[in-house]
């Protein structure tokens, strides 16, 4: 092994060249001397400003040879090719669930720890996650330098204006070989599957109420902080959940409500239109296994199994 006579003092990594020891040091003194003119993001190394630069002109030299997917990084392409080949070498010691990389499988196992070192100084949320955090502190700031070169919505983070633009594309290349469901995403895709699966591996250890997805448990565990960070910038009304507060906006401008053709009854999301006119359709394809009855809705259905459980969930404060 060659000499490497030039040792960090902070950690005691040691280096060949003193420039090396040079830019390893802005990791500990935090500073990072590279921005870049977009977003104003800066990076400790000017490689990496320029591999961050690829996001803003779109460029994206490295294409996947099975479905034509395309990325700003070969180290991106290199994890993306996991998918087709369906390896996942690193598993989880608590529950087994597998993974492509070795960094979502330490995400998930914080899942088993409870561990939320990452705390919101604006409202005391926490995350397991520092980019998560980076994430919900836009809600705050209000910064979303990311938009859409198809129809201009902004975004917070590049991954978010990725997935977005899926969109427009149209295709939903991930389809449930259950139900035939497709998705634009494989997240989508295994986030659906779970509802097959009926597992709820997440709990609340405040009320007991159980999820499929870690998504569905964060977003109740809003309820019981009593935070309600999201505020109607008309009314002034706040809500714990940003999509509460879209669906309330909707009331505010009668033009985007979305009108069902056999009744008039007006909806702030064209979902709920959705399912509400499943009620004119006469449609009831979700089936009781215990005596039969048949619903419109996925929840009309648990609403009614509480008559064989005999579970009552509501409580009277009083």
């Amino acid at each position: 092994m060659g000499e490497r006579p030039f040792s960090c003092e902070d950690c005691g990594k040691s280096f060949t060249k003193s420039r090396d020891l040079k830019r390893h040091q802005l990791i500990h003194t935090g500073e990072t001397p590279f921005s870049c003119e977009d977003c104003g993001k800066s990076f400790t190394k000017s490689r990496d400003l320029k591999r961050h630069q690829l996001i803003h002109t779109g460029e994206t030299p490295f294409s996947c040879e099975d479905c034509g997917k395309s990325f700003t990084q070969s180290a991106n392409l290199k994890k993306h090719q996991l998918i087709h080949t369906g390896e996942r070498p690193f598993s989880c010691g608590d529950c087994g669930k597998s993974f492509t990389q070795m960094s979502n499988l330490k995400k998930h196992q914080i899942i088993h720890t409870g561990e939320r070192p990452f705390s919101c100084d604006e409202c005391g949320r926490s995350f397991t996650q520092s980019a998560s955090l980076v994430k919900h502190q836009t809600i705050h700031t209000g910064q979303r330098p990311f938009s859409c070169k198809f129809c201009g919505k902004c975004f917070p983070s590049a991954s978010s204006s990725k997935r977005h633009q899926i969109i427009h594309s149209g295709v939903k290349a991930y389809t449930c070989d259950q139900c035939g469901k497709a998705f634009t995403q494989r997240s989508g895709l295994q986030s659906h599957l779970v509802t097959h699966s009926g597992i709820k591996a997440y709990t609340c250890d405040q009320c007991g109420k159980a999820f499929t997805q870690r998504s569905g448990l964060q977003s109740h565990l809003v309820t019981h902080s009593g935070i309600r960070a999201y505020s109607c910038d008309i009314c002034g009304k706040t809500f714990n959940h940003q999509w509460n507060l879209k669906k309330h906006q909707h009331r505010h401008n009668r033009e985007e409500m979305n009108y069902c053709q056999e009744c008039g009854r007006g909806f702030t999301t064209s979902n709920d239109l959705k399912r509400h006119e499943l009620i004119h359709s006469g449609v009831k394809k979700h089936l009781c296994d215990q005596c039969g009855s048949s619903f419109t809705t996925v929840s009309h259905l648990k609403r009614h199994k509480r008559v064989h459980t005999g579970e009552k969930p509501y409580k009277c404060r009083h």
